[in-house]
């Protein structure tokens, strides 16, 4: 079977940690070329930007790796193109990019997905397994990291459009909305912002489903040492327990085995996911997880706290 030939904008931290070694080690896709306007690739095409890329090398898709402010000019170049394009999270800095997004790849038969990585950890497809069978009493969302190891001298995650901690924040939104059956919907928000910052280093949310069941979620920026990525489940049937982002999933305190690539567990099989929709001429977007977050840029409250300095 052809690979298809794929072309990277954005050569940071996420592409080099995770994208460029799973396409390089992928049997569905070659990474063809890469535009950056400050690094380059090794062994591989590099030009200065998008439209470079575009016109000088001969690319069937495009994943978009810059800053979440960028992505929805970019997406469009690369779809009016009849380029098929995965987007990194954050997907745009507004839902409604996102929406004429998939409109426009809906008009040309071209394939968006918009990724949610965590969603690919080894235990988030096992626990909605185990969810549809169970009815969701509570739920707590604990994601606490050091912003500082995660996103070092990344100063766009602080401007407008930039989403903060819930940078992090909407993997565990992603997450939690795969997993439970039922609508999630807001009720209530704290945010947490520097007051030399347009997004909150920290927030507190409070949802519910559909279903009566309540959800608390705490986001943390400036946690230091072990770093936190847990959702712990109360169902009608005893507990199910979600933790390393997804990675470990346990039901009734026991560890159930699952399988996965041990080098990159989540976008080995999210590359796979890319290249099913990209043969197949489908798209998937789902914008839940956005919504949520800009529902809590809507209604949070907003806290001044101490500057943040790198």
């Amino acid at each position: 079977m052809k690979t298809i030939r794929l072309g990277l904008l954005g050569v940071g931290k996420i592409a080099r940690d995770q994208h460029i070694p799973v396409l390089r080690a992928s049997a569905e896709f070659t990474l063809a070329a890469v535009a950056s306007r400050h690094s380059a690739v090794d062994s591989t095409p590099s030009f200065h930007d998008l439209s470079q890329m575009l016109d000088g090398a001969e690319i069937d898709a495009v994943a978009i790796c810059t800053p979440p402010q960028n992505h929805f000019e970019a997406a469009r170049t690369c779809l009016a193109r009849g380029k098929h394009v995965l987007l990194e999270k954050p997907p745009c800095a507004s839902t409604t990019e996102l929406d004429i997004l998939a409109a426009e790849a809906a008009r040309q038969r071209l394939t968006l997905l918009q990724s949610w990585h965590s969603r690919f950890a080894p235990g988030v497809a096992l626990a909605a397994e185990i969810l549809r069978g169970r009815k969701l009493r509570r739920a707590t969302v604990i994601w606490k990291e050091d912003v500082r190891r995660w996103h070092p001298g990344q100063s766009w995650i602080w401007e407008a459009g930039g989403f903060g901690v819930f940078d992090p924040g909407i993997n565990a939104l992603s997450i939690l909305t795969a997993v439970v059956t039922d609508e999630i919907f807001l009720r209530d928000a704290t945010l947490h912002v520097p007051t030399n910052c347009q997004t909150p280093i920290a927030a507190e949310l409070s949802l519910s489903t559909v279903g009566g069941a309540e959800i608390a979620a705490e986001f943390d920026f400036r946690h230091t040492g072990t770093q936190t990525w847990d959702i712990a489940l109360e169902t009608d049937q005893g507990p199910v327990l979600l933790q390393q982002g997804g990675s470990v999933v346990a039901v009734d305190g026991k560890t159930l085995d699952t399988p996965h690539d041990a080098h990159h567990p989540e976008y080995t099989p999210l590359y796979r996911r890319f290249a099913e929709l990209v043969r197949a001429g489908r798209s998937d977007v789902d914008a839940r997880p956005f919504r949520l977050v800009a529902d809590a840029f809507l209604m949070g409250r907003r806290l001044a706290v101490e500057p943040f300095h790198e």
